[in-house]
This record gives C-alpha cells, structure tokens and sequence, in this order.
C-alpha cells in the first residue's frame, strides 16, 4: 500500500458518508449545458462556484450533450427544486439543465440504499 501511495497510484483516501444520517437523503445527478459564446470562462467559473457548494458531493466536467454533471445530496425534492433554481438556472451561462432522482447506486459492487 505504502509503495502505491509513494509512487502516486493511490492519490488518497475518501471516507462513505451516510447521507441520510445527516439528513440528505436524496441525491441527484444533475446535467448542465452551458450557453456558447466565452465557454472557457464560463466552464472555469461554473466549476469553481457550483463545486464549492455544501450540497454538491461530486461535479463532472464531460464531453456529450451535457458540459457538467452535476451529483447533489439534499433533504427532500424541494431542495433539489431549489438548488436547480438558485443556483443552476438563474445562471447566465447556464443553458439548460436535466434533473435525474438517484433511487440507489453502486459503488464496487455493493448496493447503497437511499431509504
């Protein structure tokens, strides 16, 4: 193990947050596709903002039909209303956004559940 992290193969160590226990029970992957025009600018700024945010868990910069997708832990379907509301599509390089409910996922073969 020591040999792997030395040799930078293993680049950390990340802990399995049980979401609901910290009452964020339901999770949303959230596509973004960002307007055309200053992409490099907007791409950089939307990166830095929506990642810091204390309810994204995970932010994806992708190639494909999205520019982002964006994975989001919150406690119930308003909050995800709002996060899509306040923070994505009053954003004047955000051109349009698709909402996925996350109903469980795996991870290395083993089943989270959401309840």
């Amino acid at each position: 193990m020591r040999a792997l992290v030395d040799d930078g193969t293993i680049t950390g160590f990340h802990a399995a947050v049980d979401q609901a226990r910290l009452g964020r029970g339901l999770q949303a992957i959230i596509g973004v596709t960002l307007r055309g025009g200053q992409r490099e600018g907007s791409i950089r700024e939307f990166a830095a903002e929506i990642g810091r945010h204390p309810d994204v868990i995970q932010l994806f910069f992708v190639g494909g039909t999205d520019d982002f997708l964006v994975h989001i832990a919150v406690s119930d379907s308003s909050a995800v209303r709002a996060f899509v509301l306040d923070h994505l599509s009053t954003r004047q390089s955000v051109a349009s956004t698709r909402t996925s409910i996350i109903f469980e996922y795996h991870r290395n073969a083993v089943a989270a559940d959401f309840d």
